[in-house]
Formats: C-alpha cells, sequence, structure tokens
C-alpha cells in the first residue's frame, strides 16, 4: 500500500508541474493549431491541383498521408512538449528538489514519463482526428471518409507514433540533461536531415529506418510514398515495431543516465 501511495503522489506532482506551467499548454496548442492549419493547406492546395497530375501521382495520390503532412510539423511542437519534461528541470536546476522530493529515481522517472505520455496521447488523439476531418474536407471529392478501407488503420498509426514521439523525446532529453542541446539535435535529425539522407543511395538503406520515416509508414494508407524516402522495405506493422524500439532504447538510455549521474 505504502508503494501505491508513493506512486499516486508522484505521478499527482508530475500533473501539477504539467497543468501550471504556462509553456505546457501554448506548446500543445500550437501543435495543434500546426497540425490542422497545415492539413487544411495542403488538402486545398492538393484539391486544386489534382487535375494537373499525371496518371501514376493520381493512382499513387494518398489522400490520409496529404492530410497528415501537417502532422509532420506540428509534431515539432510535441516534441518539444516532451524535451521540456525533464529538460526544463535541469536547465532550471529543479531537478535537484525533485529527487529530494522523491528520491527513488526509478519512480521520479516512471511517474514523469507515464504522465507525460499521457498528456500526449490524449492531446494527441485530438489532433490527429481534428487534422484527419480538416484534411479530407478541404480535399472535397478526393478525400477519404474514416470508415474507408486503410483509414482507420492509418488513424490509430498517427496517433500512436505521435504519443511515442513524445516518450522518445523524453527519454533522448534525459539523456542529454539539456533541452537546448536535445531540441538542437532532434529537430534537425528528425525533420530535416532524415529526408536529404534519403535521397542519398547508399544512406537510404539506414535512413528509412528513422523514427519519422517510420511514422510516415504507420499514417499512409496508400503503399508507394513520395513524401519521403522513395522506397522502404517494411509495412505499417513493422513500422509501429520500430517505433517501440527507438522509444525502448531512449528511455532505457534516460533511465541508466538518470541513475547513475549526479544531478
Amino acid at each position: 500500500m505504502r508503494d501505491v501511495a508513493w506512486v499516486r503522489a508522484a505521478c499527482a506532482a508530475e500533473w501539477i508541474k504539467i497543468r501550471t506551467v504556462r509553456s505546457t499548454l501554448w506548446t500543445l496548442l500550437l501543435s495543434l493549431v500546426l497540425s490542422v492549419g497545415l492539413g487544411l493547406l495542403v488538402g486545398h492546395s492538393l484539391s486544386e491541383g489534382y487535375s494537373g497530375m499525371d496518371r501514376e501521382r493520381r493512382e499513387n495520390f494518398d489522400p490520409v498521408a496529404a492530410g497528415f503532412l501537417g502532422l509532420m510539423i506540428g509534431q515539432i511542437s510535441l516534441v518539444t512538449f516532451g524535451v521540456l519534461q525533464i529538460g526544463a528541470e535541469y536547465t532550471s536546476g529543479t531537478i535537484r528538489a525533485s529527487l529530494l522530493a522523491v528520491p527513488r529515481r526509478g519512480l521520479f522517472y516512471g511517474a514523469k514519463v507515464a504522465v507525460g505520455t499521457l498528456t500526449a496521447m490524449v492531446f494527441s488523439l485530438f489532433t490527429v482526428y481534428l487534422t484527419f476531418f480538416a484534411a479530407q474536407w478541404a480535399l472535397g471529392p478526393h478525400g477519404m471518409s474514416l470508415g474507408d478501407p486503410g483509414v482507420p488503420r492509418a488513424t490509430l498509426g498517427a496517433w500512436a507514433y505521435l504519443t511515442l514521439m513524445c516518450a522518445f523525446s523524453i527519454g533522448v532529453a534525459t539523456m542529454l540533461r539539456s533541452t537546448a542541446l536535445t531540441l538542437g539535435i532532434l529537430i534537425p535529425l528528425l525533420f530535416l536531415n532524415s529526408q536529404g539522407l534519403g535521397n542519398v543511395p547508399r544512406i537510404r538503406t539506414v535512413a528509412q529506418y528513422l523514427p519519422d520515416q517510420a511514422g510516415a509508414v504507420m499514417m499512409r494508407v496508400v503503399g508507394v510514398d513520395e513524401t519521403f524516402v522513395t522506397h522502404r522495405d517494411f509495412g505499417p506493422g513493422a513500422a509501429l515495431a520500430i517505433m517501440l524500439l527507438w522509444t525502448a532504447a531512449a528511455l532505457l538510455g534516460g533511465y541508466a543516465v538518470l541513475c547513475r549521474r549526479d544531478a
């Protein structure tokens, strides 16, 4: 019973931190606005330009993936939210007070990961489906409905991807112990360089396994993808496994660093 009380107290403390810090709400709202807004813009643009596409592009056109392009940008704010959960404590020095209040580092880390990931999970659910409906509405006759084949799997894949990216970010931030350093590495690597690396034939085989590339597979309905890396050797199920492996590695690495290094 005492252990349960400790867990509840640690989780309650993390929830208080999340809901009382102004940057948390604004970061999450920015992610929502970017995702939905870009989904609308992309959907409208593609709807206007659909008639100008050649036959091959029309056959490979994926309305769901096109509408979710906004998520690939909006997730930057969600990743920032994950990084701030632990990075802000190291930057401000409050990590020492937190560990004094919860001296069991495994409990402290587990509560932070659990509460941060659950918050991201709930928020991502709204973001994914609002973005989906907004983008498909903007696509008009070229859009898809939630009941179409492959769409439920793609939307759930997008939800899982955003949630796992937040947890992954918490783990990386714990290892690096710095908000600026973590964001300075994650944003270029996940959102810029992986697409550029995908254009280099010898590196493409490795680049396709980066988190953002796995996420792009998870949120597709049509198999062919010309948005990011042009060829991947795995499908949505394997992409989810890849994301789980990345997330587990980051969280385990964060736990090892937190336990072995002084605050």
